[in-house]
């Protein structure tokens, strides 16, 4: 079986591409097909399709996007908009038109509304006003989800979609501005320990709450989402709300977790704002 996995230098997808070739050399028949973004640019439709119709694979993870933490997503709303709308698009469609029927594509906790009540359930999709700061990346991940739902009901094939809590583990993003919080607490942590700061000051109050999930761990669920056979997977969803939610099931405060990685890391507990 010739699987495509897109994205598979990041940290999503390179997991997938781990577990992928784990299965390979266990004895399963897997044709894993990679190509980086030098090789194939998914937002260029005339690229995705030559190399649809050349390749012709039977399976595709799409774990491409472009990805970054608040700042970034603040910063840059119409790269983050426009470039996942394009990758989504291409490779959804052009996937479609190469006879692939089997699609799992990956998304993100974000697509849900501000104010959505704890625990997340798929259902809230849609139900109210997104956070501000990265509505552009959370709209096109939305468009993501509706293009695999719209494909299903038309020409009826199997593409699926999950949805991450946030993710750590290797291939993060550690880069000062543009990380997600728990790399970015990371590094800011240890950058203070080897600088010799006595105290570090994160942004914000601590309370809000957030979920967190090891990559190898989402890699795991995401293919056993897409293993599932297509009676099994569409009797525990609906055709227009399709997607799976994928976490561990508890949260923990942003003080909590800057607290945690201050312990980890030896260094004293942060000083925090009381807004910032």
């Amino acid at each position: 079986m010739k699987t495509y996995v897109a994205g598979h230098r990041g940290m999503v997808g390179g997991a997938i591409l781990r577990r992928l070739e784990a299965r390979q050399a266990a004895g399963e028949k897997l044709a894993l097909i990679t190509r980086t973004h030098a090789e194939l640019d998914l937002t260029d439709q005339a690229q995705v399709r030559a190399f649809m119709q050349a390749e012709r694979p039977d399976v595709v993870i799409l774990a491409a996007a472009k990805v970054g933490g608040i700042l970034a997503n603040n910063t840059y709303p119409a790269e983050f908009i426009y470039e996942n709308l394009m990758i989504e698009a291409n490779v959804i469609h052009e996937a479609y038109a190469a006879g692939v029927t089997r699609l799992l594509q990956l998304g993100s906790s974000c697509i849900y509304p501000k104010a959505v009540p704890q625990p997340m359930r798929e259902d809230a999709l849609l139900t109210g006003t997104l956070e501000p700061t990265n509505e552009p990346y959370a709209i096109a991940k939305i468009a993501g989800i509706k293009l695999c739902e719209s494909y299903n009901r038309q020409y009826g094939t199997d593409y699926r979609s999950v949805m991450p809590t946030n993710l750590y583990g290797p291939g993060d993003n550690f880069h000062p501005e543009n990380s997600h919080v728990l790399p970015a607490l990371i590094r800011r942590f240890h950058e203070a320990r080897e600088a010799g700061q006595k105290s570090v000051t994160i942004w914000g109050t601590g309370t809000p709450r957030r979920e967190f999930l090891h990559v190898d761990d989402m890699a795991e669920a995401s293919l056993f989402v897409l293993d599932l056979d297509r009676d099994t997977y569409e009797a525990n969803t609906e055709p227009m709300l399709s997607h799976i939610n994928v976490g561990c099931g508890a949260d923990i405060s942003i003080l909590e977790l800057a607290q945690m990685v201050a312990r980890v890391t030896s260094h004293p507990e942060p000083n925090l704002p009381s807004l910032i």
